[in-house]
């Protein structure tokens, strides 16, 4: 198992969503469940401008730039406040 994977998350879903991930998984040979929706979950946060490549730390995705105290509103790429 993948160091990177130690957290676990619990979806529930619709028999329709649970087919439409098996179809994803079974059309892309696709080895498990947890494979397709993390290939999925890829695709989504691609499709929104996310970069979701290992080692990105979750306050990269935060709604205010992250200043030396604390959070600040701005521009999270500069890290400065307005």
């Amino acid at each position: 198992m993948n160091d990177l994977r130690a957290e676990r998350l619990q979806v529930m879903l619709s028999p329709e969503e649970l087919a439409a991930i098996d179809d994803f998984r079974f059309k892309h040979r696709m080895p498990t469940r947890a494979a397709a929706v993390r290939e999925l979950l890829k695709f989504g946060l691609a499709a929104v401008g996310v970069d979701a490549t290992a080692g990105v730390k979750s306050s990269s995705f935060g709604v205010f730039g992250r200043g030396p105290d604390g959070h600040t509103q701005g521009d999270p790429e500069s890290g400065g406040s307005g």
